[in-house]
């Protein structure tokens, strides 16, 4: 079970030949689209799986952390969101909850001894992508739970965006670089591995508020939605 699962990190002329056709990966793939074949919206969800785990990226973001954090962010801020969309909550119940176990997961991963494990040992790092992927369906499915009141989800997905800002702020000025995983690849690829490392911290940090502000104007369309209904 140990190696990298995406393969080896690629060189940049090896990249565009870099597919990952994981048989059990494309049949998992291709049973949840036939689950939600139904759902437009599940759908994407699936295709942005699809990108992050089958596409080049997958090897790319085994040579840059930088492509890593584009990795995770697809998975936490983009697939969650409209997988959560397709099966939302009936109730809005707890929202703090998961929105503590999804920034503990996240955060415990970006760790450099459990992230450096995670990217040599393929079983460690389908923990990592499932545990970072469903905390955060968790937290979105509670976000737009259909009688979530629409100030609670905001404030909610202001602070989830907010935490990960904050992870890349500390990456992005971390003095030295922290991943063992990344300390030679980078250079196949004209960066440093400390440039590769706050190259990601500052698209965790900035980029990655676009799919939540996404978010943030959806559940405000529907919160507007829902009063100007009650008001006439």
């Amino acid at each position: 079970m140990n190696g990298i699962y995406c393969g080896p990190p690629p060189v940049p002329r090896e990249l565009w030949t870099s597919w990952n056709l994981d048989p059990v990966l494309i049949a998992a793939l291709v049973c949840m689209a036939i689950l939600l074949r139904r759902n437009r919206v599940g759908l994407a969800g699936v295709a942005v799986l699809a990108v992050a785990f089958v596409s080049p990226l997958c090897a790319l973001s085994s040579a840059l952390f930088s492509a890593r954090v584009v990795h995770h962010v697809l998975l936490v801020a983009v697939a969650a969101p409209l997988l959560a969309h397709a099966l939302p909550g009936r109730r809005a119940g707890s929202i703090a909850l998961p929105f503590a176990v999804a920034t503990v997961v996240l955060w415990a991963w970006h760790l450099p001894a459990a992230y450096d494990l995670a990217l040599s040992h393929k079983g460690v790092y389908w923990i990592m992508q499932i545990t970072l992927t469903s905390s955060a369906v968790w937290f979105w499915r509670a976000a737009l739970a259909r009688d979530r009141a629409p100030v609670d989800a905001l404030l909610y997905i202001l602070a989830a965006f907010a935490q990960m800002g904050m992870l890349g702020a500390l990456l992005t000025f971390a003095p030295q670089q922290l991943y063992a995983a990344h300390a030679i690849a980078p250079l196949d690829w004209g960066f440093t591995p400390l440039a590769d490392q706050q190259l990601g911290g500052l698209l965790m940090w900035v980029p990655a508020g676009l799919p939540y502000a996404v978010a943030a104007a959806y559940v405000a369309r529907g919160g507007w939605t829902r009063l100007r209904g009650a008001v006439s």
